[in-house]
């Protein structure tokens, strides 16, 4: 590539990434922050730890994660889960690794394999699949596949592996019962983003079920976008959590700028990582492996995986990885017969999961928000996804063996 190619290359790669999150990070944090300041954090933790009791707490948040993350992306899963696993992991006094990793398999794995997240639903219509289909095979898949690289393996790497660092959320020493909102309260706050944005996957059915016009289809897909659903919770936290109980205005603006200057830092890591890894997509890296790929002498199902996987690898996008593999494989199916399509976008998910690493904002955002030094970042996340990738791949073939 040209000079002049590498900075434009760089400079789309960061404004791309961060265009997309930066409103939605500082908003999940501001979110968090007060969630945390008023208490409504500890009233949901309390809550989990009564209700399932300890033993069980990493199969409350895997379940948890994986419930928030059908609506929502990754990304904001992250951040609506956040303050609940840490304020948890304080109640418990447990490794934050064994509360947080199962949350964040959850999150994973719906994000990679289960529509309407925007890598399925491309590659559902790159192959021409089924999505009724991909949604149950998907689901059928993505649970026990879940429960290995969440729950499971965190029980076994929390033995392993002691964070060094704190994590970025500030937690508020315990509060008494009449200083905290009600347990209703915060379970509203903490849903009420992936409410809305359940709204705006569905505002064309919601809109046919109430017999509504167009303009009431945009007003639910508007409210239902990501960016907006967190503003306006952000501004319910306000009222609800803040302005009720006592909070003056004064000390809401110092919460909210005491939480958005951490996430300077943050901001440019993930913006470096955008910039990385659009440099990598525009030099071609991800076409070369896909040609090479397209000589392996393998099953469809097989190959999917393994393009997915390499261009993973090295654009650091599941969703690129997918879009791209399901462009590549597509044609190489087209004359073949008992190919199951939509096994096929399971496959090429699970290959878009696999060994996220350094060029991949998700292992940033991990790394940064949970307090993880690289290293520890590599054991714990890095490994997670590529549990959730081969145990998926492998669950695929073998549901394929059987329809």
């Amino acid at each position: 590539m040209s000079f002049d190619k590498i900075v434009t290359a760089y400079e789309t790669g960061v404004g791309g990434t961060l265009g997309h999150l930066i409103g939605i990070i500082a908003l999940g944090t501001i979110l968090g922050k007060m969630l945390a300041e008023s208490g409504a954090g500890l009233r949901i933790a309390n809550f989990f730890i009564k209700v399932f009791g300890e033993k069980r707490l990493p199969w409350a948040m895997f379940l948890s994660g994986f419930i928030i993350g059908i609506p929502v992306f990754f990304e904001v899963g992250i951040l609506i889960l956040l303050p609940l696993i840490i304020s948890i992991a304080k109640a418990s006094k447990k490794n934050l690794l064994l509360i947080g990793l199962p949350a964040i398999a959850g999150l994973s794995i719906v994000h990679g394999l289960v529509p309407p997240h925007p890598g399925a639903v491309a590659a559902i219509g790159i192959y021409g699949a089924d999505m009724g289909k991909v949604l149950l095979y998907s689901l059928i898949i993505a649970i026990p596949a879940g429960i290995l690289g969440g729950p499971l393996f965190a029980k076994f790497i929390s033995k392993r592996v002691k964070p060094e660092g704190e994590p970025k959320t500030i937690i508020i020493e315990d509060k008494d019962d009449s200083q905290m909102p009600s347990t209703g309260m915060s379970f509203f706050i903490i849903l009420l983003p992936v409410i809305l944005m359940v709204f705006g996957t569905m505002a064309g059915y919601l809109t046919k079920l109430i017999g509504a016009g167009k303009g009431t289809e945009h007003v639910f897909a508007f409210i239902g976008s990501p960016l907006i659903a967190l503003l306006i919770s952000v501004f319910a936290a306000y009222y609800f959590l803040g302005h009720r109980l006592g909070i003056t205005k004064k000390q809401m603006k110092e919460f909210t700028e005491d939480c958005i200057m951490p996430v300077g830092s943050i901001a440019l890591i993930i913006g470096a990582g955008g910039g990385f890894k659009q440099i990598l997509i525009d030099s071609g890296v991800g076409a070369t492996i896909g040609n090479l790929a397209q000589n392996f002498d393998l099953s469809p199902l097989v190959l999917a995986f393994v393009i997915a996987g390499l261009i993973r690898i090295a654009t650091g996008s599941a969703t690129v990885a997918l879009t791209t593999a399901a462009g590549i494989v597509a044609p190489i199916i087209e004359h073949m017969t008992g190919v199951n399509k939509e096994l096929l976008v399971i496959v090429t998910g699970a290959g878009s999961l696999m060994f996220s690493h350094v060029n991949d904002a998700g292992f940033w955002m991990v790394k940064e928000y949970l307090g993880l030094t690289i290293k520890e970042t590599f054991k714990t996340w890095t490994a997670l996804e590529t549990i959730l990738s081969f145990s998926a791949f492998i669950l695929a073939l073998i549901v394929n063996a059987f329809i």
